[in-house]
């Protein structure tokens, strides 16, 4: 037997240690007074667990409808067909090097001709 973690040894302690202190008179009384007030905790954590699951699921149902009917009143999807865009260019040409300056090498670059 386990209550709140606290096997049967445990609370044959504690009772015993409640006789001593608070005596046969009113160690009942005090009972009555703990299981009451443990009763009303768990009343309490009920119905607050209660008003809690019923704004959860008042939410839900909320946003359940709110999307049904998003999506009962979106817009049908347009059948028209686009063209593909036609190629245009509108890039200059770029002039090709003459055939004469690429033949050319450049002066500074080559060493002196011997003369024969």
């Amino acid at each position: 037997m386990n209550i709140f973690g606290i096997g049967l040894p445990e609370m044959a302690v504690i009772a015993a240690i409640g006789l001593l202190v608070f005596g046969p008179k009113r160690l009942p009384e005090l009972g009555r007074t703990l299981g009451r007030t443990l009763k009303g905790f768990q009343s309490a954590s009920s119905n607050f667990e209660q008003e809690f699951r019923k704004a959860i699921d008042s939410e839900a149902d909320t946003v359940v409808t709110a999307t049904s009917v998003a999506i009962n009143e979106a817009p049908a999807p347009a059948a028209e067909t686009v063209a593909p865009a036609q190629a245009t260019t509108t890039a200059s040409p770029v002039p090709a090097a003459s055939s004469a300056a690429a033949a050319e090498p450049p002066a500074a670059s080559e060493p002196p001709a011997a003369a024969a």
